[in-house]
């Protein structure tokens, strides 16, 4: 009799891919998620009898072996094997239906997919089938309940990343692409690139570490190749991306590092490649951001005496913001309560481990000061938590000296932002990294973290230890509140007008104090230009007053840059660039000090895109994109970056110089080839400024 044979496998794409949320996936192969049930359908040479012998096998990595768990070899109707199984669903004649279920704690990866009958080996066209993790099953360590959160935090492939300052907040929009072409395949060259072991893979606290890691091209020549040196001639600046995907495709197609990123570029590319292996994720913003080299809580500013921020002293920096990623799952390795959001970065700052990776650290530990628990927990606690010291450098007798003017115990880690759940607005997730400030919560969660990080004596960093003056005792109180002083001194900073460049800066300095009494307040204040790392680029003026105060009342001091003072440095600089304004104030009469700064960016007019609601598939339509030049100064060097996911391919359009007063008008043809709601995003960038941003939706049909 004729022995049995496979003559066609069908793995049921596009019925499969629907049930598992995974038909975005712009692949020819499947992709489903584990734990979840999908069919193949099975072709023979001859009926399936009773005595025949038919198994699917699955095998993992290079050499898959059964003794490893790298080969599954599965038979209808038999006992579970490492939690997969297979059962028949229905045989017609020479067609077997099979429905194949993988383990929820299945490795995650691509799979070959071979079919056994007999001592016959059948090897399927497209016989590669990838296993993503998936948030839809309820014993897999990723399951979210909530269908509008898997929309957002797994299938949406756009959003926002928000970026400025805590007074200023900006939303920059963002094309995650984890559904473009060979997107989930660089994914899979990262999985493999990890050398994780097949166990790791079935765990997504290792891969999320792992992918922290090779985002990054520090040690594993990863991903993205970071640079904060204002010089990117040789690749392109981190301010002219607007998604993922082109860095992506980059990297899987030359397998070398692109360059170059910045923390919001690391935050978006990690977070397309955890949305992209099925992991729940979002972009995590904190304003006023602590980059605590020592880990003692404390971040040390030095003024000098016309009261300008010195970089050469600063090891620590408060960054304007810092973007990292928050990923969803049980911690089974963790006590109860840690399950949830779990912070992981990719932003190379300081090694954990040995290697340029950070995280997962449970966002529950950050909140309760639980910072023993893994992974890294006591550097993410100390970015959203540690106090700001401001240290004033005097020259006395040819020697330097530092006196300590102020401090902050409650301006870093504020506005801590993502994008909302189905809706194109920021939502503040504070509270679910802190409680608020003051309360008991909060004096209960920093005594518990205090009592794991050893904060260093209120001295300025060894080897200036000897020159400090005038400090007092030199151990620190456990919970530090904001200096009061006698004559109740606030300082406000704030700007007048519109910062917008080529105008004045126009922006001022409130003295208040709400005591009886006559006071004399000398003033300092500064304007500066710096990177949003806190890295100080370019000193704009200054300003030196004293002025008298009686009792609860307040005095606004004006302090204006014309144009010329920093137009010149502004079309200088590449990046991210804010306007620091530092304050401080001495009591002559009780020798109250007080030092306040703040940064502000620059406001730029707007890009509008016209073009039409709704299009239909495969269907030409027209997009324009407009620009009028509202400032009082030309725009050199104008560059149009335009992508829409699933309409438009990533262009740049080179546009020269703009006068003021001008029109740019660009039209772009845009072919929709994938259904629903698609975005273009568009993106102006200038030698003046440094992007302008914007989106229009359009629903295909």
């Amino acid at each position: 009799e004729t022995s049995l044979k496979v003559t066609e496998v069908d793995f049921l794409k596009s019925q499969n891919t629907q049930q598992h949320h995974t038909d975005g996936y712009n692949i020819e192969n499947l992709v489903v998620r584990r734990g979840q049930p999908f069919l193949v359908q099975v072709n023979l040479n001859r009926e399936l009898r009773s005595g025949d012998k038919l198994s699917l096998r699955f095998g993992i990595g290079e050499n898959p072996m059964k003794n490893r768990g790298s080969l599954l070899s599965l038979k209808p109707e038999q006992e579970d094997l490492n939690g997969w199984k297979i059962s028949m669903v229905k045989k017609n004649g020479k067609e077997c239906l099979l429905s194949v279920t993988s383990a929820p704690n299945a490795a995650v990866g691509k799979y070959n997919l071979h079919v056994k009958t007999g001592t016959h080996l059948y090897k399927p066209q497209n016989g590669v089938i990838y296993l993503l993790f998936n948030p839809w099953c309820e014993d897999d360590v990723v399951y979210m309940a909530d269908e509008a959160q898997r929309e957002e935090y797994v299938l949406n492939d756009t959003g926002y990343i928000y970026t400025g300052s805590a007074n200023s907040i900006y939303d920059k929009p963002w094309n995650f692409g984890q559904f473009e072409e060979f997107v989930l395949d660089a994914c899979m060259y990262l999985l493999d690139k990890s050398k994780l072991s097949l166990t790791d893979r079935r765990n997504p606290v290792s891969v999320s570490r792992a992918m922290s890691a090779l985002v990054n091209s520090n040690d594993d020549s990863g991903v993205v190749m970071g640079n904060w040196s204002g010089n990117y001639f040789n690749g392109t600046s981190p301010m002219d991306w607007i998604g993922s995907v082109t860095i992506l495709q980059k990297y899987y197609k030359t397998k070398k590092p692109v360059r170059y990123g910045q923390c919001w570029v690391f935050a978006g590319v990690l977070n397309t490649v955890m949305r992209c292996l099925g992991v729940p994720s979002r972009c995590v913003s904190t304003f006023e951001a602590a980059h605590d080299t020592d880990e003692n809580l404390r971040l040390d500013v030095y003024l000098n005496e016309k009261g300008e921020k010195l970089n050469s002293l600063s090891l620590d920096s408060t960054w304007n913001f810092h973007v990292w990623n928050d990923v969803w799952m049980k911690r089974t390795d963790l006590p109860a309560g840690f399950d949830g959001w779990q912070a992981i970065d990719s932003t190379p700052q300081e090694q954990s481990q040995g290697r340029f990776q950070c995280g997962p650290c449970p966002v529950k530990a950050v909140r309760e000061g639980d910072v023993y628990l893994l992974y890294d927990s006591k550097f993410v606690y100390a970015e959203v938590n540690a106090d700001r010291v401001y240290w004033l450098v005097k020259k006395v007798n040819g020697k330097q000296k530092y006196y300590k003017i102020g401090m902050e115990t409650q301006a870093i880690g504020k506005n801590i932002s993502t994008k909302a759940v189905g809706q194109s607005r920021r939502e503040d997730i504070t509270r679910e990294y802190k409680y608020p400030e003051g309360s008991r919560e909060e004096r209960t969660s920093m005594e518990r973290a205090y009592s794991f990080i050893r904060p260093s004596g209120m001295v300025p960093r060894s080897g200036y230890a000897s020159t400090v003056q005038a400090l007092g005792g030199s151990t620190q109180p456990l919970v530090l509140k904001d200096p009061v002083t006698k004559t109740g001194l606030h300082l406000e900073i704030t700007n007048t007008e519109a910062l917008l460049p080529g105008n004045p800066l126009e922006m001022a300095i409130t003295v208040k104090t709400s005591t009886p009494g006559n006071w004399t307040v000398d003033l300092i204040g500064s304007c500066q230009l710096q990177y949003y790392t806190g890295k100080v680029q370019a000193n704009l003026g200054t300003i030196k007053e004293t002025i008298n105060l009686e009792g609860n009342s307040e005095m606004q001091i004006p302090l204006k840059i014309a144009p010329d003072a920093y137009m010149k440095a502004l079309a200088s600089l590449e990046g991210e660039v804010l306007i620091l304004v530092t304050a401080i104030a001495e009591v002559k009469e009780t020798n109250d000090k007080l030092t306040k700064e703040t940064s502000m960016r620059f406001e730029y007019p707007p890009v509008t895109v016209q073009m039409p609601e709704t299009a239909i598939l495969y269907n030409d339509f027209t997009c324009a994109i407009i620009f009028k030049n509202m400032l009082n100064v030309t725009l050199e060097n104008c560059k149009l970056l335009v992508e829409g996911l699933g309409i438009f391919k990533m262009t740049t359009f080179e546009q020269g110089d703009i006068m003021p007063g001008r029109i740019m008008k660009s039209e772009v043809i845009c072919t929709p080839t994938r259904l629903g709601e698609k975005k273009i995003i568009a993106k102006l960038i200038s030698n003046q400024i440094k992007g302008i941003s914007t989106e229009k939706a359009v629903i295909i049909t």
